[in-house]
């Protein structure tokens, strides 16, 4: 499908051309049209059609090259891509979409860069893709549907599904070595009404078990649990739960002799004058000391945590300002940089466009990337090409 490209973009990518340097860092961030009303603001001039694409960055704060774009991948204006995951390998990347019920997949190992497509016509609103810790399965969460698709990695067929009626499935975490695979219950597709619960499903048959409620409050809570990552080389197993309009983190913690999660809240944004928490990453695949969780409402943070005294007692080092809809972040293997993506689902107040340069060790943001919100564009989600590129726990 052929799509007008505004000339801002146009002229991106045709004055500004890529030179090749040793110093680069890339991104890839899928992106869309910013609403009307931020276009006016910017006031931009030309064709603006709604356009989405893939572009590649370079973000690296040092490089010439900073803010030039050295890709741009189109994509069906129809889809709403919404989040990027790769597979554990980071030989390709899943990219889901809001609109059509397809899984969008860029295979890395081949240059240039293609998307195909999986058909996935069960699944609505699909949101996020989790990968098992063998690399075999992937777990699509479709938040229109009340279920989870699950695929098999290698062929990326359909191999089963999780139904979970009466939910809206966002988040999801898996841990095989106790059998469970947690889904967050966020809100209805409009966004009118937030839900409060998390599924616990077993892993090896399936199994719907029951849900855990994530607040003290009384029904309906209205937190909206949206994301959900088990710690990596926790004992007891323990998983970490953002609740967005809740403004808490929640930890679900393994007992063997119940075979149930106890929950405890260990951290509350609105006391730092913070909310809307959503992602949530650490510095470690194995054994981390830090978690870093981002809070998209303006202004959008970067929170930095020590959890060397366990996870269930986080310690804030540094609350960094970004800028609105502050969202994914991308960091490099040796934690020097944090590259925080600031656009939640275009909703206001939350959607700068902007990408902020995070220097971890500092607390500071040394540089901005503007390049896709000066030409009328938001990007929806953000990591670095694997070259670069730190799983961050995910």
């Amino acid at each position: 499908m052929k799509t007008a490209i505004p000339w801002t973009l146009a002229a991106l990518a045709a004055f500004a051309p890529f030179t090749p340097t040793t110093a680069e860092i890339l991104a890839v961030m899928n992106y869309e049209s910013k609403p009307a009303d931020q276009l006016k603001s910017l006031k931009l001039s030309g064709e603006t059609a709604r356009r989405e694409g893939l572009a590649i960055i370079d973000v690296d704060p040092e490089s010439p090259n900073f803010g030039k774009i050295v890709s741009d991948i189109p994509i069906d204006p129809a889809t709403v891509a919404h989040h990027i995951f790769y597979d554990r390998t980071m030989s390709k990347a899943y990219i889901t979409g809001l609109q059509q019920p397809a899984l969008q997949v860029l295979d890395l190992t081949k240059n240039p860069y293609r998307l195909s497509t999986i058909e996935t016509p069960p699944c609505n609103v699909a949101e996020d893709v989790i990968l098992d810790e063998a690399n075999e399965r992937w777990y699509l969460t479709c938040m229109g549907s009340g279920k989870v698709i699950v695929g098999d990695v290698a062929s990326d067929e359909m191999v089963g599904e999780i139904e979970l009626p009466g939910t809206y499935p966002h988040g999801l975490a898996v841990n095989t070595a106790i059998d469970r695979i947690l889904v967050t219950s966020t809100i209805t597709p409009d966004l009118t009404t937030p839900d409060e619960f998390v599924s616990v499903v077993r892993a090896s048959d399936l199994k719907p078990l029951g849900k855990i409620k994530m607040s003290d409050a009384a029904s309906p809570s209205k937190v909206a649990p949206v994301e959900v990552f088990f710690v990596p080389g926790a004992d007891p197993a323990t998983a970490i739960v953002t609740n967005m309009f809740g403004h808490t983190l929640e930890a679900l913690v393994w007992d063997t002799d119940s075979q149930a999660f106890a929950r405890e809240t260990i951290f509350n944004f609105a006391e730092y004058k913070a909310s809307v928490p959503l992602e949530i990453y650490f510095n470690d695949n194995q054994n981390p000391d830090r978690m870093y969780v981002t809070t998209a409402m303006k202004p959008g943070h970067l929170h930095i945590f020590d959890i060397s005294a366990g996870p269930t007692k986080p310690k804030l080092l540094r609350q960094v300002v970004t800028a609105d809809g502050a969202h994914h972040v991308g960091f490099t293997p040796d934690f020097r940089y944090g590259f925080v993506q600031n656009s939640f689902i275009n909703l206001p107040d939350m959607s700068d466009g902007s990408v902020s340069v995070v220097d971890l060790e500092s607390g500071e943001v040394v540089a901005s990337m503007d390049t896709l919100k000066n030409a009328g564009f938001n990007p929806n989600s953000l990591t670095l090409l694997p070259e670069w590129n730190h799983l961050a726990g995910h």
